[in-house]
């Protein structure tokens, strides 16, 4: 449930599981900003530090939003001294340069924790902190392309880019947020501070563990399109309905898979053993051109409500729009854009709705003395 107060809200101002939580933010590229969001978005009072002359973000900067943004200028020695003030008030601190420039800068791990020996200090990098790959630019595809999970994604004939969501974002914002968050809960039951060491391409690999898991056992194939759960299977895919548009079937279990059968008339052609993977190709060319037949609406209708595991392939510009999506409130307007609600839902302390990014206060005054600097 999401607190859906009227009017501007306040930095000050926000609730959430999260209140009462300082985090001091470098900002940076990529999965950075969307871990400041995840905070600010669950009641954190987050200060996003700005390189001098930034632009101020625009309203569809949903990575900007909730928090304080100042300018710091981090090779003047007088700011680099304000940063540390700050982080002696922070109980997190995320940046995700380079390994090394933060020491050169003279806010280096060591220099920090020594100024607030409770603080968790998180670094996110593509390749980690170390290994040979470190000290190279990089993006998610590059970081996904490491771990195996690019290899198992996408048609037979070649991978394909899952956009930026399994490194940068599933990879890198959620486990920053998850190991800061666990070295918090430490740090306030021993009042020892620590490192976070965020690489993208160790986090991603360990989303892939059950298909390495399934690899091992001998029920996953190394290639493309030919296991269960990438498209090999007739009953967990994608079809094109008679309108040019898709639908998802997701029908594993045997009771689902029936219903499939039965929905899309095909029983007597597709009767038999469900997980015979030689016989997967020529069942999915059936499948095929049962789905050509409708079009996306009157699919819907047909299995919409049932247990088929079914869902509508819906565009960006569909899914705000989609009865369930409207029913739980999984989008909302923030300063006249559509953008995704915060989550995960909370009964106890609900999250503010999110306000559209404000500028960057170049008097940087009230920021700081807000942190009581």
């Amino acid at each position: 449930m999401i607190n859906r107060k009227n009017g501007d809200i306040g930095m000050n101002e926000r609730s959430g599981p999260l209140t009462g939580v300082k985090v001091l933010e470098f900002a940076g590229l990529g999965p950075g900003p969307f871990a400041g969001t995840f905070f600010a978005d669950l009641g954190a009072q987050v200060l996003r530090i700005e390189r001098p002359g930034a632009p101020d973000a625009a309203a569809t900067r949903s990575d900007a939003r909730g928090r304080r943004a100042i300018e710091l200028d981090l090779k003047d020695p007088a700011d680099v001294a304000t940063a540390l003030a700050l982080s002696e008030k922070a109980d997190l601190l995320f940046e995700g340069n380079r390994p090394g420039v933060m020491e050169r800068l003279g806010l280096g791990p060591e220099t920090v924790l020594a100024h607030n020996s409770a603080l968790v200090y998180g670094r996110m990098t593509g390749w980690g902190q170390s290994g040979p790959y470190a000290h190279t630019a990089g993006h998610d595809i590059n970081y996904l392309a490491l771990t195996g999970a690019l290899h198992a994604i996408g048609p037979e004939e070649r991978p394909i880019p899952p956009l930026n969501l399994a490194a940068d974002y599933g990879g890198g914002a959620m486990f920053l947020v998850a190991g800061l968050l666990a070295a918090l809960v430490h740090a306030r039951t021993t009042g020892q501070g620590q490192v976070v060491d965020v690489g993208m391409t160790d986090c991603a690999s360990y989303l892939m563990s059950l298909f390495y898991g399934m690899r091992a056992a001998g029920d996953w194939a190394d290639a493309r399109s030919a296991n269960l759960l990438d498209g090999g299977a007739p009953f967990y895919d994608t079809y094109r309905c008679a309108d040019g548009r898709f639908v998802a079937i997701g029908s594993i279990e045997p009771q689902f898979y029936a219903l499939l059968l039965k929905a899309t008339g095909t029983e007597d052609q597709l009767a038999g053993v469900q997980m015979d993977k030689t016989r997967w190709p020529e069942r999915k060319e059936i499948l095929r051109a049962a789905f050509a037949r409708k079009t996306r609406d009157e699919w819907c209708a047909i299995m919409e409500g049932t247990d088929i595991c079914f869902a509508p392939v819906l565009s960006l510009d569909e899914a705000p729009k989609h009865p369930h999506n409207v029913a739980r409130g999984t989008f909302v307007d923030v300063g006249g854009v559509t953008l995704p609600a915060p989550a995960p839902r909370f009964s106890a302390t609900p999250s503010t709705a999110p306000a559209a990014p404000r500028p960057i206060e170049r008097d940087r005054g009230d920021a700081l003395a807000a942190w009581g600097v």
